[in-house]
């Protein structure tokens, strides 16, 4: 398929600016692709299309403060660094983008409080730089001295500053091991009240973890999908988890539901001979558009995602192009609100 197939128009004063209150009042468009209808439900009312014995699968990733803000040491000309991802604890190399790009070059110093320096190491691409953090602490108080300083990264169409409340508003509550640019947002609809409703029917709520990085969120730049490549992100998947998930697909009356793209990606990538979820730690750069066969997912859960996206493709593999395209639409003319901290659907 082609890029521009998955280009439409939406209506802009959808995008969400704030999360629903509480999370899961927010709105379900409910997904049959077998008789391709749909029903409109709320959130909470998730539970109800569940039952004992399925498994429901949820990313434990943690946002951390990704954005500094500093200045270039010779000029003092104000800089923004994203931080995209840890290269070495021990030599505190880090990838990142920087802004303006034209201006950050091999060898610069770039200073953010009287405490936290940095140098480029190099280039990357045209934005993408390598820096080393200069740091007297350890590793843990340079984390704490990221998140005194960071910004949380919100998604560049959320038209409004940053607040301090965002730091819990982007952050799951499944949130524990440190590592993502981008909240997994299908997540974050859950409460512990919901999870608990979905327990209580004897629901199994299994973890990955996926670090989220800017990769899955970058423009597909090529008209032919074939030639677009994911950057690698890494993943882990406990052995209770492909325990649980493997029960499940052996029974001829359970579902594995993913909780997100993002761990769609993370089952889809680690298949036993067999063709069942294996435990393992890695990368993954599997992009996932149509056709597509799926191995592991029989459900998923997500939000509704921008034009052009590696997310709305994968969506395209898993509900049918033309169906989905359908659904979007009546999306659009019923008024969901869309992207990060918009509405949800369940696609069964």
């Amino acid at each position: 398929m082609k890029r521009s197939e998955f280009s439409y128009d939406y209506p802009k004063e959808l995008i969400a600016e704030y999360p629903a209150e509480p999370r899961d009042s927010c709105r379900l468009m409910v997904v049959n692709r077998e008789d391709k209808t749909v029903e409109h439900t709320v959130f909470n009312k998730l539970p109800d299309y569940f039952k004992e014995g399925d498994v429901i699968v949820v990313n434990n990733t943690k946002v951390y403060p990704a954005r500094l803000f500093g200045k270039k040491k010779k000029t003092g000309a104000s800089i923004e660094v994203f931080l995209l991802r840890e290269l070495n604890p021990e030599s505190r190399l880090w990838d990142v983008m920087v802004d303006p790009a034209r201006k950050i070059r091999i060898g610069n110093k770039l200073y953010f409080d009287r405490e936290l320096s940095a140098e480029v190491i190099d280039n990357t691409t045209s934005r993408g730089r390598t820096l080393r953090l200069h740091f007297t602490g350890t590793n843990e108080e340079l984390y704490a001295k990221i998140r005194e300083l960071g910004e949380t990264p919100l998604p560049p169409y959320i038209d409004r500053e940053v607040e301090e409340e965002d730091r819990d508003r982007y952050q799951t509550i499944f949130a524990e091991h440190r590592g993502a640019v981008a909240a997994p947002t299908a997540g974050l609809h859950f409460t512990p009240e919901l999870i608990q409703r979905l327990k209580d029917k004897g629901v199994h709520v299994a973890e990955v973890t996926l670090h989220v990085g800017r990769g899955t969120f970058r423009p597909v730049g090529v008209e032919d999908l074939t030639k677009h490549r994911m950057d690698s992100e890494q993943y882990t998947i406990p052995e209770e988890t492909a325990e649980a998930v493997n029960r499940a697909l052996r029974s001829e009356e359970n579902t594995v539901t993913a909780i997100g793209t993002t761990v769609v990606r993370t089952i889809e990538s680690s298949l036993s001979a067999n063709q069942e979820l294996k435990a393992d730690s890695s990368w993954t750069d599997l992009f996932i558009y149509p056709p597509y066969d799926f191995q592991i997912t029989d459900q998923l859960v997500t939000n509704f995602h921008r034009p052009e996206s590696t997310l709305i493709m994968m969506v395209s593999a898993f509900a049918g192009y033309d169906f989905t395209m359908e659904f979007y639409q009546e999306a659009f003319d019923k008024e969901y609100q869309l992207f990060s901290f918009g509405d949800a659907m369940l696609i069964r």
